[in-house]
């Protein structure tokens, strides 16, 4: 699959993540792939409606095998969390209760801080129809919730499993701008090289007849040149250009705009119709 690598390491730290009921295989295994590509590995499942292990879960999860392999089951929700020292709840609607409302942000610092401490920490997630109730909720410390479109805050459970698991690991980052990887270093391209490109391009479509009429001609160089200066070209780049130029020798010189271009040598075609 696109993106692994098997041969770089494999993060598997976190906070648990538990699935209250889970009602699909698939939703399972989408959670568990949104898991691993975040770091996270420890999966709880609350009992599950169609039961453990899953065969549509495995599929779904696209080789996040470590994560499908460790995940448990639980008869209740109590079980599920009775060794975490820290639970958070997700909902996307207002409870009646007194729990403090954290953000995605704001809860995933303060897991990352736990994590540090060697706290046991873990996150709800509840019912794809309901979500959890309020019974569950209580268990939990605190309530995280997404900002989401007020009229449609419904997500899918491993779209909200993907949000908290994104934010858990940018909360290890010292540079939220860092990327894994960059673009080749190239070379600026000098004038000197802008210019050949200038020149070798005009001489070829000059050959070619391009510039028709000839009284035209300096206003479409000047509009050719203006167009190849918009942006600074990298020596390769400029290499790249000057070599799909130098293709179009394959081709006679001084053919008609009318009469199309030509092979010329090997290449010319024994049809005399396409010598004009």
């Amino acid at each position: 699959m696109a993106g692994t690598n098997s041969e770089r390491q494999l993060l598997a730290e976190g906070p648990v993540i538990i699935l209250v009921e889970p009602q699909m295989g698939e939703n399972i295994g989408m959670v568990a792939r949104a898991m691993a590509n975040f770091g996270l590995v420890d999966l709880r499942l609350v009992n599950p409606r169609d039961g453990w292990p899953n065969e549509k879960a495995q599929a779904a999860a696209s080789k996040a095998d470590h994560v499908i392999a460790g995940t448990r089951v639980y008869d209740t929700l109590e079980q599920a969390i009775a060794d975490l020292n820290f639970v958070y709840a997700t909902t996307a609607r207002s409870r009646d209760n007194y729990k403090p409302v954290r953000s995605p942000v704001f809860a995933a610092e303060t897991l990352r801080t736990k994590f540090r401490a060697g706290e046991a920490t873990g996150i709800l997630f509840g019912r794809e129809r309901w979500g959890l109730t309020n019974e569950e909720v209580a268990l939990a410390d605190e309530i995280v919730t997404f900002p989401v479109n007020p009229a449609f805050a419904s997500l899918n459970i491993a779209q909200a499993v993907l949000l908290m698991s994104y934010e858990w690991m940018k909360s290890s980052m010292e540079d939220l701008e860092a990327v894994p990887f960059q673009a080749l270093e190239q070379r600026p391209s000098t004038k000197e090289q802008l210019f050949g490109l200038f020149e070798q391009l005009e001489e070829a479509l000059d050959s070619r007849n391009y510039f028709h009429p000839p009284s035209k001609k300096p206003k479409m160089v000047d509009n050719l040149r203006a167009v190849l200066s918009r942006r600074a070209f990298t020596e390769q780049e400029i290499s790249v250009l000057r070599g799909v130029i130098s293709s179009l020798d394959r081709f006679t010189r001084n053919s008609t705009r009318k009469g199309g271009f030509t092979r010329s040598g090997k290449d010319a075609p024994t049809d005399d119709s396409a010598d004009e």
